[in-house]
């Protein structure tokens, strides 16, 4: 797949077939905009990414109930909702973010895809047309060999400390 019609894909929702999945997404990104916005709701609005870690936790976690339910019951309902409360949290995050000046939700997608597309270099191949079999792990050292000691200590020490408020979270149900 070209770089081109990835973007276009993007922006127009049709990865996947669902040529509508763009439009419905970018309805909901806006429906989280005006919940943040001036005349919106006063609970959304004094969110931060600080208050909205808890939450995050507690909707991936229902959203791994959701999928076990699912395999039990073979009922996609819950998953379905589950998995839109973890959306939900992305977008709300993202839009945090847009509004600090630091990213919108349109750069978290291309940052994703960019990587999908990156460490799957045997499904998608590279400039010279060649498909390459390359492990995940591989790539993913490849990407964070330019990481000074600093920022390689601060992200051990960032996914510990959420590792330690997802079981602290976890504990507490």
């Amino acid at each position: 797949m070209t770089e081109k019609r990835q973007e276009h894909e993007i922006e127009t929702g049709a990865a996947g077939g669902n040529p509508q999945a763009g439009e419905v997404f970018a309805e909901f990104c806006e429906i989280i905009a005006q919940l943040r916005g001036e005349d919106g709701c006063p609970w959304d609005r004094a969110q931060t990414f600080e208050s909205l870690k808890e939450c995050m936790i507690n909707e991936m976690t229902e959203a791994i109930a959701g999928i076990d339910l699912y395999q039990q019951s073979g009922k996609a309902e819950n998953l379905c909702e589950e998995l839109g409360d973890v959306l939900l949290q992305v977008v709300l995050l993202a839009q945090i973010a847009k509004e600090q000046g630091l990213f919108d939700i349109r750069d978290v997608i291309e940052t994703i895809s960019r990587k999908m597309v990156r460490r799957h270099p045997h499904v998608f191949p590279g400039e010279d047309g060649t498909r390459e079999l390359v492990s995940w792990e591989e790539i993913k050292r490849e990407e964070k060999k330019n990481r000074t000691p600093e920022e390689a200590y601060a992200e051990k020490v960032a996914f510990r400390a959420a590792a330690g408020q997802i079981i602290c979270h976890l504990s507490e149900r």
